[in-house]
């Protein structure tokens, strides 16, 4: 069999290795519960307070202002439904590209009686600026958007959002879903003044079930999981040490090389397309040019996405038909459609979503692998009367 080849890293990570070691260690020797007065409970605390500090400052926040969760969708639902429990307002605006773990819950607050706006977003998968400003109104409380497109790579102009939210509505707080970022490109919360933000560590070669959300001081959410008061009230249950400090680790990592990985993917992207285009392949790059160079979605002209996946799969190459949570359900891409893509584009278009792990030697043979995969399927198609 041809050696692996994982071009799915936005689904999820391979952890590293030094993240595996860490969370072996805290298992079995720090297995105490943190909120325990004695001994084994102190050693978790500090375990767990040097992690939130780890990850603090990669943000450039304070250790207090993290509080660790389960993962994005929890972060996300905290975020919002927290948030809009504790403050008036019943008007809300977030994208129509947003992850499933955002726009159900919009969908589920519509039900509440909040008045829900959903903005467009342009052909390149960025937000329509003039049509957020036309939805926002005096009952707007919250805007809630992603940070970096799960499925096209597209990078939102946060700052743009926070200027015009700040001169329309300054109460308005802001919500980023930045777990397709975090890790990737510098995010200063110093600087950058978003209010509540959400991160998962298995999209940074961390654990899967485990993230954390940003709450900035002086952001007022009430909890919704009720128990312990751990957490400083916000989450409620005891704490996973072995997976928190795995995330941290993870972050550290990932932090210490986030240039030198971004030039990286840069250049695998460009030896991607490069490649591609020497082809007679016919396709369409449905990621914007200035998007994240770790995702990469490319439509192949009458190739079903589902059937070129599984002809890859076969050569050991792994690759996503769009966002992992939703893939399984069979049907369109609401984000290529927001983006106003033809039905034909959508049914062909493939993830290809690298880490700074994979190598242009992996990227050249994937080419060469698609350049055989698809006069086949032609061929096949033909065959069958499907073309």
């Amino acid at each position: 069999m041809q050696e692996e080849i994982y071009f799915d890293n936005s689904a999820t990570t391979k952890p590293f290795p030094e993240v595996v070691e860490v969370m072996c260690n805290e298992l079995k020797n720090t297995y105490g519960n943190p909120s325990a007065l004695h001994k084994l409970g102190i050693d978790a605390e500090r375990v767990l307070k040097k992690s939130r500090q780890d990850i603090a400052n990669t943000l450039n926040v304070k250790p207090q202002e993290i509080i660790f969760t389960s993962g994005g969708t929890e972060s996300n639902n905290f975020a919002i439904r927290g948030y809009l429990d504790r403050n008036k307002g019943n008007h809300i605006i977030t994208t129509k590209i947003e992850h499933p773990s955002v726009l159900k819950v919009f969908e589920y607050l519509e039900t509440k009686g909040y008045k829900v706006d959903y903005i467009d977003v342009l052909e390149n998968g960025k937000i329509d600026l003039n049509d957020l400003k036309s939805k926002i109104n005096d009952e707007t409380c919250l805007i809630s958007v992603m940070y970096v497109n799960n499925e096209t790579g597209a990078v939102q102009p946060i700052k743009e959002i926070i200027d015009i939210k700040n001169l329309k509505k300054p109460s308005i707080k802001v919500h980023v879903d930045a777990v397709q970022a975090y890790g990737k490109i510098i995010i200063d919360l110093s600087k950058l003044k978003i209010d509540l933000m959400s991160i998962s560590a298995h999209k940074i070669h961390g654990p899967k079930g485990v993230g954390c959300i940003f709450i900035r001081d002086g952001v007022r959410l009430n909890p919704i999981m009720i128990g312990g008061g751990q957490e400083n009230y916000f989450r409620s249950g005891t704490e996973n040490v072995p997976s928190i400090a795995g995330f941290a680790k993870a972050a550290v990592m990932i932090h210490e090389n986030i240039k030198e990985n971004y030039d990286k993917l840069c250049d695998l992207k460009r030896v991607f397309l490069d490649e591609l285009s020497k082809t007679d392949i016919e396709y369409e790059v449905v990621s914007p040019k200035d998007g994240l160079p770790y995702i990469l979605n490319i439509a192949f002209k009458n190739t079903k996405s589902e059937v070129m996946l599984h002809h890859l799969e076969q050569k050991n190459v792994y690759v996503s038909t769009g966002s992992a949570c939703s893939q399984r359900r069979k049907k369109f891409s609401h984000v290529l459609v927001a983006m106003g893509k033809k039905n034909e584009i959508i049914d062909s278009a493939i993830r290809f979503s690298f880490s700074h792990k994979n190598t242009k030697n992996e990227v050249i043979k994937v080419i060469e692998y698609i350049k055989d995969i698809i006069p086949r399927i032609y061929i096949k198609s033909r065959r069958s009367g499907k073309r």
